[in-house]
């Protein structure tokens, strides 16, 4: 059954009721965006949609309750996980009680997360260790993970079971945590959920009807074999400030922990917030997250996208910009029209929490050196 709920939409007066959804806390959740995403649908023939940065996958999880078949990617190796379990599963949610109680019987014990991701408390609730350092998790509950996560490994699962036990896993610890919702830096006293005691439960599960597909890889891989009639972009803008380095914050850096634990691999790890090292590489993880220009003078980001969008097999795009992110609004604005009709743009203004306007024409770009602000683009190929 689907089930609905009033999505908390950061702008009044838009009152569109949504599929539930869940996921672990992200900065790029489009969470409270959902409503006016899904509202671009209105009037269109539309069937089959292709989410190309899936993320936590909440787009993904509203447009397949609202009956549409997904196709999902992302490289994230925890996204994938998330893809399978909420996409792909065809069962009751009840189904995996069995599983999931076994997984919360399991004795907790010290392994490897533990030792480099568990603390004590210290006086006055400090977080901070006798080596000086900051932890993720409180030592009760990292027990429980790798007692949790070596069993979930040791059970012959099927993909959509063991995505189910790991997406689980991962929504427990995330309630746990004492971070300021990622893992780049820890708190310095532990957080009041930091206390309680990790507890798996089955994920908010519906049974999927359709077959959906669930890739990873990278985007303009994907974008090649897939075919769908509307496609939702949301590439991972890096900072406009052109003296900042190119990052990875949004998989390598700031999600490192949660690939550790659907890869479980141990990797070597470096820094305070003791990161995997292959998400020290200081070269953008993403094509859209580069500031530099190309020797004609345009934004590498800028051409990624105009290849994204006249790469992409569909006849709608719907692409998401941050006035935070490394596109130039001039140039951005010649490739949205440069593929197709430029059939409506949502402006959305998250200091003052309203809907800026819906703007008809280019007169989006004067709004663009605003900050706070996000547009979604339509676009009919």
């Amino acid at each position: 059954m689907l089930t609905l709920n009033y999505a908390p939409s950061l702008f009044p007066g838009i009152n569109i009721t949504t599929p539930k959804t869940q996921g672990i806390k992200y900065a790029g959740s489009k969470l409270k965006l959902l409503p006016h995403i899904i509202s671009l649908l209105d009037g269109l023939e539309v069937q089959t949609i292709f989410d190309g940065f899936a993320g936590t996958t909440r787009v993904s999880q509203a447009f397949a309750q609202l009956g549409y078949k997904i196709t999902l990617s992302d490289i994230s190796d925890w996204s994938y996980v998330l893809g399978v379990c909420y996409l792909q599963n065809q069962n009751s949610p009840s189904y995996y009680n069995e599983l999931i109680e076994h997984l919360n019987s399991i004795k907790g014990r010290d392994g490897w997360f533990t030792k480099h991701y568990g603390g004590m408390v210290g006086d006055d609730d400090s977080a901070i260790q006798k080596d000086g350092s900051k932890k993720p998790w409180q030592i009760h509950n990292t027990r429980k993970l790798d007692a949790i996560r070596d069993a979930i490994d040791d059970l012959e699962l099927s993909e959509v079971e063991r995505a189910v036990a790991l997406t689980s896993l991962l929504l427990a610890m995330d309630v746990v945590d004492s971070t300021l919702g990622h893992f780049t830096s820890y708190l310095k006293k532990w957080s009041f959920r930091s206390f309680k005691d990790m507890r798996l439960q089955v994920p908010n599960l519906f049974v999927n009807d359709k077959d959906n597909i669930v890739i990873k890889d990278d985007i303009f891989n994907a974008n090649k074999i897939v075919e769908a009639d509307f496609a939702y972009f949301d590439p991972p803008y890096g900072s406009n400030n052109e003296k900042m380095p190119p990052s990875r914050i949004r998989y390598a850096s700031y999600y490192h922990l949660w690939t550790t634990i659907i890869k479980n691999d141990k990797p070597e790890l470096f820094g305070r917030a003791m990161r995997r090292k292959d998400s020290s590489d200081r070269v953008a993880a993403s094509v859209f997250e580069e500031f530099r220009k190309d020797e004609s003078g345009n934004y590498i980001a800028v051409n990624s996208i105009d290849k994204l969008i006249e790469n992409a097999n569909v006849r709608y795009v719907a692409l998401s910009y941050s006035s935070g992110g490394r596109a130039i609004s001039e140039q951005l604005n010649t490739v949205l029209t440069k593929h197709g009709k430029l059939i409506k743009t949502i402006e959305l203004d998250y200091r003052k929490n309203v809907m800026a306007d819906m703007k008809w024409t280019n007169e989006w770009l004067k709004d663009t050196q605003e900050p706070n602000r996000e547009f979604i683009f339509l676009i009919e190929k």
